[in-house]
């Protein structure tokens, strides 16, 4: 459903290590992708597009912390980023980074709210 959370990004110092904590202590499966410096954090059962196969569930992400990426991160699912990011400037919010693609799969974008908050968006492809 567009609109809902559909992600999380969380940002480690030491990604390895942060890796194993989220692994050990809840079962985590992690699937790296050094290619992205990235890796995937599977929290609940997905189907073969990758997506949680349970309604409301959420998968993430996990980094190295940088940047803009200084505390965890939801990301809202959107038809169009380009026009999200616009409503949200109308409103109050900061564009943070527009339109990047991620390789085939679809596209994201980042914000800060009227709070402050870093929040992404997601478009698939």
């Amino acid at each position: 459903m567009k609109g809902s959370v559909t992600h999380f990004e969380i940002p480690a110092d030491d990604v390895a290590r942060a890796e194993r904590f989220y692994a050990e202590s809840f079962g985590w499966n992690i699937q790296d992708m050094p290619e992205m410096s990235y890796a995937m954090l599977g929290t609940t059962p997905s189907g073969q597009d990758g997506r949680p196969k349970d309604p409301g569930a959420i998968n993430g992400g996990m980094m190295k912390r940088s940047g803009m990426f200084k505390t965890p991160v939801v990301t809202i699912d959107v038809d169009d980023i380009d026009a999200a990011l616009a409503t949200v400037e109308k409103n109050g919010g900061k564009t943070r980074m527009g339109r990047q693609a991620v390789g085939e799969m679809g596209f994201t974008g980042y914000f800060s709210d009227t709070e402050g908050n870093l929040i992404g968006l997601w478009q698939s492809a």
